[in-house]
């Protein structure tokens, strides 16, 4: 009787060792491999390099970015170097190849974009012609969500009607009239508050925290401090949509209907400069006018239905953000992730002992 398929498989002991050069480069793949799907389906790593979300979130933190809160966005451009950015040297190089493309899919997530949640998208208005996904990240905080109706009155945003307050730590910009005595600078620093101009020598505009402004207008040279609004009516041509039907401008803003997936809207002059970059642009449609008739894909169109939702996001320093005031919607399809946690930050204006802001690791975004 064979016994032997009882007996142990010996060891191939001819079977070569790897290298340990072998070893190195396996362990290298497959830290790729896993940090480019835990990249890619569940966070990733962002740096905030402007003041536009301060005091909420400040430049030089670094941020945790929840892919799994929305439903990670497959990629459209598969073919990339991963971990780098769309362009190096001076946006000379490309990184990535857009001869394929993939439509846009998004896996489910645990919720979907709820007011008040910071947001990190893709830059929709970039006027570099490269896919969604190679756009360059922003991040703030919506404010509207699809079908809302939006409007800002006086600095204060109402969505449906409903007063929305900015972050308990948002900021703007005053007025400030002094009795002509010099500011001291130590106490402006260690205020953190921003002096964006000077008019005269008794007056300046700055961006005060709501945490100095009691302090700040105790001083004995401040006579006044005043907030900055646009008033109302008065036309500014940065703001969306670039049209003098719409005397829009940052503080005084709207009544505009978000679009929401579904909803459909009649075809016009004034909708097609509120929706036609959406139409066109983000929706991939071809748009031409024949007079006041709108051509979409060759044929007459006096309706049109969106295929997409979009959002409206700002950022809590409201005089010192370009959001949706400046460039309209934010689509679907632009949605990276939520910013979750603040896991490094780092000022780069205190000393090299000083710069880690060690009170704000590792801290929950809110």
């Amino acid at each position: 009787m064979n016994w032997k398929f009882l007996s142990r498989r010996k060891k191939d002991t001819n079977k070569p060792k790897k290298s340990v050069m072998r070893e190195w480069v396996d362990a290298i793949l497959f830290a790729v491999i896993a940090s480019t799907i835990i990249r890619g389906l569940l966070f990733s790593a962002y740096a905030i390099p402007s003041a536009s979300m301060e005091g909420s979130l400040l430049t030089g933190d670094y941020l945790f970015v929840s892919k799994m809160a929305y439903g990670a966005r497959m990629p459209m451009t598969p073919v990339s170097i991963p971990f780098l950015e769309s362009t190096v040297t001076g946006a000379k190089i490309k990184t990535y190849w857009d001869a394929i493309q993939l439509p846009y899919f998004r896996l489910p997530g645990l919720g979907e974009v709820k007011k008040g949640d910071p947001v990190v998208f893709n830059y929709p208005a970039e006027t570099v012609n490269r896919p969604v996904d190679m756009r360059t990240h922003f991040i703030k905080r919506c404010v509207g969500t699809p079908g809302d109706i939006i409007e800002i009155k006086d600095g204060k945003v109402y969505a449906n009607g409903k007063y929305y307050a900015n972050a308990p730590k948002g900021q703007t910009s005053y007025v400030v009239t002094t009795d002509g005595k010099d500011l001291n600078s130590e106490m402006i620093h260690n205020l953190k508050i921003d002096l964006r101009y000077q008019y005269n020598p008794t007056t300046y505009e700055m961006i005060i925290p709501p945490d100095s402004y009691n302090e700040f207008k105790g001083y004995s040279n401040i006579k006044s401090i005043k907030e900055v609004i646009e008033p109302k009516g008065e036309y500014s041509p940065q703001i969306f949509p670039h049209n003098e039907k719409f005397k829009w401008n940052e503080d005084n803003f709207g009544p505009l209907l978000i679009p929401k997936r579904g909803t459909t809207i009649p075809l016009n002059d004034s909708t097609m400069a509120l929706y036609g970059r959406s139409i066109e642009v983000y929706e991939h449609n071809k748009v031409t006018r024949d007079g006041a008739a709108v051509i979409i894909n060759g044929k007459k169109a006096d309706t049109y239905t969106f295929k997409m939702n979009y959002y409206w996001m700002m950022g809590d320093n409201r005089h010192n953000s370009e959001d949706s005031r400046f460039w309209g919607f934010v689509p679907e399809d632009h949605i990276v992730g939520k910013a979750m946690i603040t896991w490094m930050s780092i000022d780069s204006t205190q000393s090299t002992l000083n710069k880690v802001r060690w009170n704000r690791i590792l801290r929950a975004i809110h």
